[in-house]
């Protein structure tokens, strides 16, 4: 009997070293692509000037910047107001106070707070720097480190599910998915309590921020375990590099990101509205709009993820493999 043909061992090795190339791409792309890219492109100040002859001072500033910095010209309550908002990075009240906010990501007002003193210095005035809601260093690094960490938890909870499953030839059913769900939710936040106590007690943990930690771990659980049940553990290959994109996008401010970056990726990771939810919740600042756009971006997230993991019936790979298995052609020996 002929042996069957069988492939050259030098096309699988050129195969093998294609998809090392496309995955140093895309992890390019991914990561150190959105950081080398990184500069202003509209970045939101405010130049704040009582009436009188600052106002021509606060209008001469505006003027300037071009596509860089998006300049407001306000009072300085209203300045405050848009910075308490996040709706400006930071405000530069004339003469020559700079004020700048804890609550806002930690590179915008990086980058505001050297745009605001050039302008003041360019004044021929010494600025000074007031920050609304200090942030120490683990309150800044916290909000996006929890987010991650959040992922990474539920991540391996999920696909250990799968894995135990694949292993003794059953499919968890819709009692474990939704225990597996719900209790990594309450596991991984009391995880994300206690490194929060570690690196600052200073830090508050009321209700409003176990309960953000809670929404947000509960919600990436149940994702995360509706993809893994319909695509098993090839799964894996989406949810692994999501959790790349944590720290390189969202981890600026979207006015720092190359547009495309901004449009690809930024606009719709779920980090962002995890990681700046929770930043205003540590600094004290639950009224941010952030704060309501991340409950109800992660409430949905939770909705869609729990509509996948247990909705009842077989999952779209296994109807896959069970039509499949229907069109093997059984022949027999005469």
């Amino acid at each position: 009997m002929p042996t069957p043909s069988r492939r050259p061992a030098g096309a699988f090795a050129l195969l093998a070293a294609v998809a090392g190339a496309l995955v140093a791409v895309v992890l390019g792309f991914l990561t150190f692509g959105a950081q080398a890219t990184v500069a202003p492109d509209g970045l939101p100040l405010a130049v704040a000037a009582p009436p009188g002859p600052l106002q021509a001072a606060a209008h001469g500033i505006a003027s300037h910047g071009g596509g860089q910095v998006a300049w407001r010209v306000t009072s300085a309550e209203e300045g405050r107001k848009l910075l308490e908002d996040k709706e400006v990075y930071g405000v530069l009240e004339l003469p020559s106070t700079v004020v700048v906010s804890g609550a806002v990501n930690p590179s915008g007002t990086q980058i505001a707070q050297q745009v605001l003193t050039g302008a003041a210095q360019a004044m021929g005035g010494t600025s000074k720097i007031e920050t609304l809601h200090a942030a120490s260093v683990a309150g800044r690094v916290a909000p996006l480190g929890l987010s991650a960490l959040a992922w990474v938890g539920c991540l391996a909870g999920g696909a250990v599910l799968v894995l135990v499953g694949a292993r003794i030839g059953r499919e968890a059913g819709v009692a474990a998915r939704c225990t597996q769900i719900f209790s990594a939710g309450v596991l991984v936040t009391g995880v994300l309590a206690g490194f929060l106590k570690l690196w600052d007690s200073s830090l508050p943990l009321g209700w409003d921020v176990l309960g953000f930690l809670f929404l947000t771990s509960t919600a990436f659980a149940a994702l995360q375990t509706g993809l893994l049940r319909l695509l098993g553990v090839r799964a894996m290959a989406v949810l692994g590099p999501l959790y790349l994109v944590a720290p390189a996008v969202a981890g600026q401010v979207p006015e720092l990101l190359n547009p495309a970056y901004r449009a690809v990726l930024w606009s719709w990771t779920p980090f962002r509205f995890s990681t700046e939810g929770l930043r205003s919740l540590l600094q004290g600042v639950p009224g941010a709009p952030d704060v309501t756009t991340g409950v109800w971006v992660l409430a949905a997230l939770l909705g869609a993820g729990l509509v996948l993991a247990l909705w009842p019936g077989r999952s779209a790979l296994q109807e896959a493999e069970a039509d499949a298995s229907h069109r093997v052609v059984q022949v027999g020996v005469h």
